[in-house]
């Protein structure tokens, strides 16, 4: 892939992925494992911009198709032409802050939505994921909820982090969700006919907030920094979402 022709996006919006034989397509001979076993190393450690792309092609490691592999080689020509990307930690935001979204039922096979986070100081992302949920969502509501949840843990480990190092962590970390009903949840404890099936580990972002550990804000989408953990995003929205995480 040295010689290859770059990409501008690392996943197409236009190409969903299946588990599937829907194009009795035969099976990837290619060395699918390997390659997505580098990719991911990268997408952890230093490139959130490929980390949903990523997150995606590893769901088919036990049987990849053609459609699959090609997905896989989009990450590299992407990669290809980014080579000199990377976060850059300026300094000037102190304070930790983080930023959750979902992608209700994105995931073809099953149904389940997409969780996606990350959580920012000193200017640039720290911690990011991409990854299924572990349940069926019924309404977009629901699937925000439950990111906003998965957040909420990482923000609390990474306070005890901190003042583990001697930073104060006084403030309540900000939280930023895009969904004006999955705020409305956390912050109204009251009884909802229509969310009381949710399960009751996913109520800890209450007592968050009620501790002051926790403040949750609104988001408009458009500023949602998460969003490039859930789905594919077209092109001018992808570039200007990977800008504002400061991976320049």
């Amino acid at each position: 892939m040295k010689n290859c022709n770059p990409n501008a996006i690392p996943a197409d919006p236009n190409a969903p992925l299946y588990s599937k034989d829907i194009n009795n397509e035969e099976d990837c001979s290619a060395p699918y494992r390997e390659a997505v076993g580098c990719l991911m190393f990268l997408a952890v450690v230093s490139r959130p911009d490929i980390m949903f792309a990523v997150s995606q092609v590893s769901r088919f490691l036990s049987n990849p198709k053609r459609n699959h592999w090609n997905a896989v080689k989009r990450i590299f020509k992407y990669l290809k032409g980014t080579e000199n990307v990377g976060l850059l930690y300026t300094g000037k935001e102190e304070t930790l802050i983080a930023y959750s979204d979902a992608d209700f039922a994105g995931d073809l096979d099953t149904r389940k939505s997409t969780t996606g986070y990350l959580t920012s100081i000193a200017g640039a992302p720290v911690t990011w994921s991409s990854h299924i949920q572990k349940c069926v969502s019924r309404s977009t509501t629901e699937s925000e909820y439950i990111a906003a949840l998965e957040t909420s843990q990482e923000v609390m480990w990474l306070r005890i982090f901190l003042q583990e190092l001697g930073f104060l962590t006084e403030v309540p970390t900000k939280l930023f969700v895009d969904n004006q009903s999955a705020i409305q949840l956390v912050k109204n404890t009251e009884y909802h006919k229509r969310t009381k099936h949710i399960d009751v580990k996913y109520h800890y972002i209450r007592e968050c907030v009620e501790n002051g550990s926790l403040t949750v804000c609104h988001v408009p989408s458009e500023d949602q920094l998460a969003d490039i953990l859930t789905k594919s995003l077209p092109k001018e929205k992808f570039v200007k979402n990977r800008e504002a995480l400061f991976i320049v």
